[in-house]
């Protein structure tokens, strides 16, 4: 089968599809012939080897988190879904290996018949994500949410996942996606010099929590938010444990700084249902075909696509 895999750390360019064994479905698994799957931010920080240090990775590497495909193998254990069902979900974070012809799943759930293959394959890492960070800040009805970054993949999940959760969600974005978050349910504001002051004006009472998924401007959003323990960060910002800033993550335990959290693949089915009540939709930037990943991951890199980027397969 093809597969999506770097030899060695580098630019976009090091990315290339290579003839690999397939896999096949183990116990408490299913296996899928992989009709869309996601490209990671994360991954292009371990692709150019910025994150050498902290995040194991050995060669050859295989890429992908999350994917969408028909079941073609069921693996002991496995209850409640056949061969010929239409599934999104996620591989672990220490196999990945999603962008490619066929994926082993560890979790997942029926692919909403309102979602493309592209909006499926892009979802799940970005559902658990916001789930597993809305979670730990506890966002629940009334309450007030800043999201930074709120038009990337992961952002646009969390507005939307945090509205129906009751609560008002800030979003920072450029001013060109300001509509966009509006669609979603946001108040937009424009991120950079004088946010603190942009946000109190919005929310002179405060906010209740602070998602960042961009990182950068972790000061800030301490003062914002009032104290360190009301901020999660899911961005590569090395200065948030200085910070006293949770940085969420799910790459294997004593990485990237911290321990890891534990995985929220609960809320895939939490998106199953807001996505067949209209109320959850997965913003794709682009859809590129698996050879032109190079291209996908140059465009990633740029850490200015509205949504997911993803392959289709």
């Amino acid at each position: 089968m093809r597969a999506v895999r770097f030899t060695q750390f580098g630019p976009p360019s090091v990315m290339h599809v290579a003839e690999v064994e397939a896999p096949h479905a183990r116990p408490g698994t299913v296996r899928v012939a992989v009709r869309a799957s996601g490209i990671s931010p994360g991954e292009t920080h371990i692709r150019s080897g910025e994150f050498r240090d902290v995040v194991p990775t050995t060669f050859p590497y295989l890429t992908g988190f999350d994917a969408a495909g028909v079941v073609d193998e069921v693996g002991d254990g496995v209850t409640g879904v056949a061969v010929g069902d239409e599934v999104f979900g996620m591989t672990t974070t220490a196999a990945r290996a999603a962008n490619a012809d066929f994926a082993v799943l560890t979790a997942w759930a029926p692919k909403p018949a309102s979602w493309s293959w592209e909006e499926a394959g892009g979802a799940a890492g970005a559902v658990e994500t916001a789930t597993r960070v809305l979670d730990r800040l506890g966002v629940a009805d009334g309450d007030t949410v800043l999201i930074q970054g709120a038009a990337g993949g992961v952002g646009a999940v969390a507005v939307q996942m945090a509205v129906a959760r009751g609560a008002r969600v800030i979003g920072t974005a450029s001013e060109g996606n300001h509509e966009f978050l509006r669609s979603l349910g946001a108040e937009p504001t424009a991120y950079g010099a004088g946010l603190v002051q942009r946000v109190r004006a919005l929310a002179p009472s405060g906010v209740d929590a602070v998602f960042d998924c961009a990182g950068g401007a972790l000061p800030d959003l301490v003062a914002i938010a009032g104290g360190a323990e009301k901020v999660v960060t899911i961005a590569p910002d090395f200065t948030a444990a200085g910070l006293g800033v949770h940085m969420s993550h799910g790459v294997p335990a004593g990485a990237a700084g911290t321990s890891a959290d534990p995985m929220a693949v609960h809320g895939l089915a939490v998106a199953v249902g807001l996505a067949e009540q209209g109320r959850l939709r997965v913003p794709v930037a682009a859809a590129f075909p698996v050879g032109e990943v190079v291209a996908a991951h140059e465009l990633c890199e740029t850490r200015h696509a509205r949504g997911k980027i993803v392959l289709v397969h």
